[in-house]
């Protein structure tokens, strides 16, 4: 395979080294990622300035690997799109330092990476490591991507689909196993700060502690991590919340035609 490895912590993070050389036993591997850390970016494509790719010094030998001036879904779209010349098979995105669960996804640049592969109909899987310290230990949340990937992930995955995938911050003895599990419910703890700039204009930080959430419900990736046992999520990019459709089509508004004195009628 020709495997493609992207993040948002940026090209030098630990977590993307540590994942590229987990992906080396399955075949050629190249990393094309952010110049710096782009967390939180969400799934932003630069579409207004140029993009700079750049080659890039990097710490596993055998891989070749490219920064890019902007976000992680940028690098994996330049890459799809003709940066490299070889086809890609598969694209791995991670691993994040700090875990991408419940609402996480919307903000999260390590899925929004996955998400823009699976657009371009790539089989893609996120993983993040449940540990936010500087000095995190990848090694298990490696052995974990290692084994996933060696289930021939590029044939069993459907269209428009990737795995999120969340490793509890323990030794890989520790890990109690896997548990295939579905978004739980995010609390976030966020403060705006307000501040003063010398010349007397307010600027802001959002700030405040790591997120919480319920971690009761079984069979979510919340309580799955909280628990001890590594998460897979499938995540879908069509998000039609398809209960939601009889219900609203009861409410009406497809039998409604604009009226003569600018107001929709029956």
């Amino acid at each position: 395979m020709h495997i493609l490895v992207s993040n948002d912590d940026g090209i030098g993070a630990p977590g993307i080294a540590a994942l590229a050389e987990a992906m080396l036993p399955f075949g050629k591997v190249t990393v094309v990622a952010p110049d710096e850390n782009q967390s939180a970016s969400g799934h932003r494509k630069t579409m207004h300035k140029p993009l700079r790719i750049d080659p890039a010094p990097f710490p596993v030998e055998g891989v070749e690997a490219y920064a890019t001036s902007d976000t992680p879904s940028d690098s994996v779209a330049v890459a799809l799109l003709g940066f490299l010349k070889d086809p890609v098979d598969l694209v791995v995105s991670g691993i994040n330092r700090g875990a991408n669960m419940g609402q996480d996804l919307t903000y999260s640049g390590t899925v929004s990476a996955a998400f823009e592969a699976v657009i371009w109909r790539k089989p893609a899987i996120a993983f993040s490591l449940a540990d936010y310290s500087e000095h995190a230990d990848y090694t298990a949340a490696a052995a974990v991507a290692r084994q996933v990937v060696s289930l021939d992930m590029p044939r069993r995955l459907p269209p428009l689909t990737l795995l999120n995938i969340n490793i509890p911050p323990l030794p890989l003895g520790q890990i109690k196993g896997f548990k295939i599990v579905h978004q739980g419910l995010r609390e976030y703890n966020d403060d705006l700060v307000t501040r003063m700039d010398p010349y007397g204009r307010p600027y802001y930080w959002i700030g405040g502690t790591a997120p919480t959430g319920d971690m009761t419900e079984e069979n979510t990736d919340l309580w799955a991590i909280h628990n001890g046992y590594v998460s897979i999520t499938p995540i879908h990019l069509d998000m039609t919340n398809y209960a939601m459709i009889r219900e609203i089509s009861s409410w009406g508004l497809d039998r409604l035609t604009p009226g003569a004195n600018g107001h929709f009628e029956e």
